[in-house]
């Protein structure tokens, strides 16, 4: 037996091969094992009858041009790849209770007028809330994003950057709601602040680390919401071609069902056909569930684990409508990111809020001339789709697609005349195809939490096995997954001896 990588990564999620890359570009020698017949995961695509729908969300932070937030830009440049990325003027449209209809616009002041608009007697409330949040982004946008776990690096990054280390720090234990209620007494204005942090951590402001808040109710104004050209499965597309061409390798079809162990180290995978690959580095891009519980011996669960399980659950799954539509079923000068939710009471439901993407909107390449693609995802628990016989199972995702395309209708008036193709999935086909426990799109805290510092880093409580991703700091969304990414290949460079990166001053 031998150590034929540096790194084996389990899972081709960008969080994986952010790290891949990465490592390739330092010299390592590294091997992506991908379960599916294409890279990408939950920011995937598949295509269908002359659509390329994206599997997720095509809200996409990280393609900015300047600062260090920018993480899938510098992740792409790292192995001398690109692409082309389409402006949205606009990261959402909501449609919420009460008439509360507003648009997030990129230009800063003008979102701030027209959020105050619907809030006048809040107006210095509203701005010293989102002005905050500037201050916990120009923190982190004055520094290059690595490895806190790395001493060297924060030594150095402390005498380089000491007042936004300082300012770092002071809100690590703080969640957005907490901050916001410092500001603000309209509940209406409140719960609006919750939706928008709801709209990507699917959790309320009370629950949401103000380091995450900060970089997303900031960054969407500096570096802002930018698709790529050619659909959301282009990123990874184009991170797997950068991998190759720098000497890292890709598996398609092979799944790992165990991480090996030798004297409690992990030192190699085995896929379902038997075969065995050894490395002196792992990297699980899985979800914790699945690395512990499923590719590893329960016996082996480290206390560490079962701690960070006592603080978060699984976060629920979607139930993912895709439609083709024709064109003339948008009212005209529809923006490309909606939410609709007609009950606050109903935020966190099972099926309650509706976030829809018309990507075609920014580029209409992915779907057949004078037509768009929709696609509207709500939060679903699995259990409302476990033990349904085959028949029950599709009349029950047929009812739900049939009562998502009513609610939407409050958008699209003419849509049901329009329809030209229909697919849904569940949080049973999110299992099947992204291999991710339930379907979960992550972990989220069962409890309110101080800030980020329940969330764990990229080495675990085994020697040699690294977690990366969405079960990692700083949690969801692809910009979110591409830090842990960063994070985790410099902690790797390090362990492995290999040069270490430039810290820009």
């Amino acid at each position: 037996m031998s150590n034929q990588y540096d790194a084996i990564v389990i899972g081709s999620g960008i969080g994986g091969l952010v790290t891949a890359t990465q490592l390739v570009a330092k010299g390592a020698k590294v091997l992506v094992l991908e379960s599916y017949l294409i890279p990408g995961g939950s920011a995937g695509y598949f295509e269908r009858e002359g659509y390329r729908f994206d599997v997720g969300a095509s809200m996409i932070f990280g393609f900015g041009k300047k600062g260090t937030t920018n993480l899938l830009t510098k992740a792409l440049a790292a192995v001398d790849m690109s692409i082309e990325t389409i402006a949205d003027p606009v990261q959402i449209h909501y449609h919420l209770p009460d008439g509360l209809d507003l648009k997030v616009h990129r230009d800063y002041e003008q979102f701030l007028q027209e959020l105050i608009s619907h809030f006048p007697a809040e107006k210095t409330g509203i701005r010293r809330f989102y002005d905050e949040c500037w201050q916990v982004f120009n923190c982190l946008n004055s520094m290059d994003l690595l490895s806190l776990e790395e001493p060297r690096y924060l030594t150095r990054v402390f005498f380089q950057h000491p007042l936004s280390c300082l300012g770092l720090v002071k809100y690590l234990p703080q969640n957005a709601g907490d901050l916001a209620r410092k500001y603000i007494k309209d509940p209406k204005l409140l719960k609006f602040i919750d939706m928008e942090c709801y709209c990507w951590s699917v959790v309320p402001a009370d629950r949401t680390p103000m380091i995450n808040a900060g970089m997303v109710f900031s960054d969407r104004h500096y570096g802002g919401i930018n698709y790529p050209r050619g659909g959301v499965g282009q990123i990874a597309l184009k991170l797997v071609e950068g991998l190759e061409k720098a000497g890292g390798e890709i598996q398609y079809q092979a799944r790992v069902t165990k991480i090996i162990l030798d004297a409690g180290r992990a030192i190699g995978v085995r896929l379902t056909n038997g075969k065995e690959y050894y490395a002196k580095k792992i990297v699980s891009n899985a979800t914790r569930w699945d690395t512990f519980e499923k590719l590893l011996p329960l016996e082996s669960l480290p206390r560490s684990e079962k701690n960070w399980q006592k603080r978060y659950q699984k976060s629920p799954s979607f139930l993912s409508l895709h439609l083709g539509v024709k064109a003339d079923v948008l009212p005209s000068g529809s923006e490309c990111h909606h939410i609709l939710l007609e009950d606050w009471e109903n935020m966190e439901a099972e099926q309650g809020t509706i976030f829809v993407s018309i990507p075609t909107l920014l580029d209409p390449s992915l779907a057949p001339r004078d037509h768009h693609i929709i696609h509207a995802f709500t939060p679903s628990w699995i259990d409302q789709w476990q033990k349904l016989p085959p028949q029950e199972y599709q009349q029950k995702k047929e009812a739900a697609a049939h009562r998502l395309i009513e609610r939407l209708k409050k958008l699209f008036p003419k849509l049901d005349t329009g329809l030209d193709y229909i697919e849904i999935g569940t949080a049973r086909t999110h299992r099947r195809f992204l291999n991710r426990i339930d379907g979960t799109y992550g972990p989220i805290p069962r409890r309110k939490l101080l800030g980020l510092l329940g969330m764990p880093f990229n080495r675990t409580a085994i020697p040699n096995l690294y977690c990366v991703g969405d079960s990692t700091f700083p949690g969801q969304g692809l910009n979110a997954v591409a830090f842990s990414g960063f994070a985790c290949s410099h902690r790797l460079a390090v362990d492995l001896g290999l040069p270490r990166p430039e810290i820009k001053s």
